[in-house]
């Protein structure tokens, strides 16, 4: 999964999009995710960062992750990419 290019993402959890003219905020975790999401990383490398980060159980990130990939293509901040 890709975010579109035209997204913003202030570094407080602010979304915005330019298209729709929408914003959503997303917690620290949603923040993380949505950033290295943005830089590319693949859904191993972010379920890694973010189960060492907030000591978390990797099943569950990977859950979370899942869930918040829905959201974000139902929102249509994302572009359709195997993560």
């Amino acid at each position: 999964m890709k975010i579109k290019n035209n997204i913003a993402v202030s570094d407080n959890g602010f979304v915005f999009n330019p298209g729709s003219g929408e914003s959503y905020t997303a917690n620290q975790v949603g923040l993380d995710m949505l950033n290295m999401l943005r830089k590319g990383e693949k859904s191993a490398a972010i379920i890694s960062f973010i189960a060492e980060k907030y000591e978390a159980d990797p099943a569950v990130i990977e859950k979370d992750l899942n869930d918040f990939s829905e959201t974000l293509k139902q929102y249509h901040l994302s572009q359709h990419e195997e993560l």
